[in-house]
């Protein structure tokens, strides 16, 4: 099991910014000695997960098999894609859905109107749950012993200097979140990004999901976004719910 999630550790070692890296690079990102990157990679590299050039290292286009096989296994995708289009047109902005994955949260669909992040946001981007607004709807289902543990492990730190990280604090913006039925998070992720966020249920009453806006700070103020892109976002997320309980 710790060899299975040190090799898990070493994929994740790449992302977007980091396409390719040395063997020092991995071992210091997955947090494994290098001996043991050695061997992971080469595994992978035999698997034809990972190719080497010179001294680095990069992921081949098969490893995109893993995403794919719980995407193919997983109907919110395709169910939530026309939902988004129609949001997308109805506010003219980017709009997103995502999954919670252990701190994180991970984008399973999108319809991108404009870049407003310095990060391009791609399906199976992940960022720290606890600083978005999708993490905080989803956050909110959780046990408040799970949702402790999740704040704890997250090691909650200033990505900007609006960026909530008190535990404390944290817990009962999350908890707002659940009893109002949706997040907005201002600034907190990246200065200028303001997201708005509701969560989605699936058959069983379960949050299984979230969707969100995300508006440029300057394009009006977080009062109108409330009032004119909240009701477009409950009634999206509603539409979802109701064809997710025909599957």
């Amino acid at each position: 099991m710790q060899s299975f999630a040190r090799g898990l550790a070493v994929i994740r070692a790449f992302d977007a910014e980091h396409a390719a890296l040395t063997l020092s690079e991995v071992a210091r990102r997955a947090e494994v000695p290098p001996a043991a990157a050695r061997r992971f990679l080469r595994t992978l590299e035999s698997l034809g997960y990972v190719r080497a050039d010179s001294r680095s290292f990069s992921l081949t286009p098969r490893v995109l098999e893993l995403g794919f096989s719980y995407l193919s296994a997983l109907s919110l995708p395709e169910v939530m894609q026309p939902h988004l289009e129609r949001l997308s047109r109805e506010v003219g902005e980017s709009v997103s859905a995502a999954v919670l994955s252990g701190t994180d949260i991970v984008y399973v669909a999108r319809v991108p109107t404009r870049r407003i992040m310095t990060v391009g946001i791609t399906i199976g981007t992940r960022f720290p749950a606890y600083a978005t607004s999708m993490g905080r709807v989803l956050l909110a289902q959780l046990p408040a012993d799970e949702l402790s543990a999740v704040i704890s492990e997250s090691r909650p730190s200033p990505l900007t200097e609006r960026t909530l990280t008190d535990p404390t604090a944290l817990a009962e913006e999350i908890a707002r979140a659940g009893a109002q039925g949706w997040a907005l998070v201002d600034g907190e992720l990246e200065l200028g990004l303001r997201a708005l966020a509701a969560p989605v249920r699936g058959r069983e009453g379960a949050v299984v999901a979230a969707v969100n806006i995300s508006t440029s700070a300057g394009s009006g103020s977080s009062e109108r976004v409330r009032e004119h892109h909240l009701p477009l976002l409950i009634a999206s997320a509603e539409a979802i719910e109701a064809e997710l309980r025909l599957l």
